[in-house]
């Protein structure tokens, strides 16, 4: 980003941008030191299997006395088949959550319409910044190199924000208790600066808004779909995913189609017509000014605003699960799984010679 900023400041030479291209890709490649380290430690690991695998230890497996074999009821062996339960039957009776939910009893509980609802309001309101993001620029009179400026911030800071969202969040619950849901509702309060900036068209706020809204739109992604599992269950992830995923589109036609699109071509008409100008058949609509975007974003700021106040009943429902270990479910399957033992079989280990 910083290379992106000064090289659109400034003009660079062939031997400067080799070296700024030199410095992205070491960058870009740092990550493989990690990798390396962590293959080195599996190595290191398998040889010292390998070690232990050459000289085995010899198990001898001891039969349990008579008087302590299970004894088999008759009574007990008999199953009784259990008829196969509807998957309408308890659509509106979930289980806890954290427990794995049914896609019915999800996709009607009052959670998931609440995070519908807020993830709409704030996916979409971003997702129609950036997608105007171009035509912003031109109508507040950008040139054309700052607004290439503000799509590569816009993508920078989208990829950061969702790095620091699933990062930050995942600290901050496992130390602190700190919902995911207040998290999501901090993310959306901040959306609304980069809102109001555009909105206000403050000189050279687009390059500030465009690193808020960039880094909102990515943080909202993984708080959303890590809500949805730890909330509704890993049983049907893979469907509520999508349908988490919706909120994006359904946001973005409400917000970018029915309010920007129409208020911006209101204003080019109206502009139009204070030249005595008559608009063609097919002819596009332009407009200069303030006034194109502003009452939109101040519109999806409201609406920005009000995805955060659901967002915040969400938090107020669901403190208490956040309080507990919301992965405890998952630890003792795992310590089941380690302490597991056969039933009836005595070990007897001898060391090798």
């Amino acid at each position: 980003m910083i290379i992106i900023i000064i090289q659109n400041k400034l003009t660079f030479t062939r031997i400067e941008y080799v070296g700024s291209a030199v410095f992205v890709l070491i960058l870009i490649f740092a990550p493989l030191a990690i990798v390396i380290k962590q293959e080195f430690y599996a190595w290191k690991s398998k040889k010292q299997f390998k070690t232990v695998t050459e000289n085995p230890l010899r198990i001898e497996s001891t039969p349990l006395p008579a008087e302590l074999e299970p004894i088999s009821s008759p009574s007990r062996a008999r199953v009784n088949p259990q008829k196969p339960v509807s998957c309408t039957k308890d659509v509106f009776n979930p289980p806890d959550r954290g427990e794995d939910h049914t896609i019915l009893q999800a996709l009607f509980s009052i959670d998931m319409l609440i995070l519908f609802i807020a993830t709409s309001c704030g996916i979409g309101g971003t997702l129609t910044a950036i997608d105007n993001l171009g035509q912003i620029g031109k109508s507040l009179g950008y040139p054309t190199r700052s607004i290439t400026t503000f799509v590569s911030l816009v993508s920078i800071w989208n990829y950061l924000g969702r790095v620091a969202s699933g990062f930050v969040s995942e600290i901050f619950l496992t130390k602190y208790k700190f919902p995911r849901p207040l998290m999501l509702t901090f993310v959306l309060l901040f959306s609304c600066c980069g809102h109001l900036l555009i909105a206000f068209s403050i000189p050279n706020s687009l390059y500030i808004a465009s690193v808020i809204i960039g880094f909102c739109f990515g943080a909202q992604w993984p708080l959303l779909f890590a809500i949805i599992s730890e909330i509704f269950g890993l049983k049907y992830y893979s469907t509520l995913f999508q349908f988490g995923a919706v909120a994006s589109p359904v946001g973005a036609y409400v917000l970018n189609v029915k309010v920007a699109g129409k208020l911006y071509d209101k204003e080019a008409l109206k502009q139009m017509a204070a030249k005595g100008l008559i608009r063609k058949e097919g002819q596009d609509l332009t407009c200069s000014g303030g006034e194109c975007y502003r009452l939109s974003f101040i519109i999806i700021t409201v609406a920005t605003f009000f995805g955060c106040i659901v967002s915040l009943i969400m938090v107020f429902r669901t403190r208490e699960f956040y309080k507990g270990d919301i992965y405890r479910k998952f630890k003792e399957e795992a310590k089941a799984v380690e302490t597991a033992a056969p039933v009836g079989t005595i070990l007897a280990i001898e060391p090798p010679a």
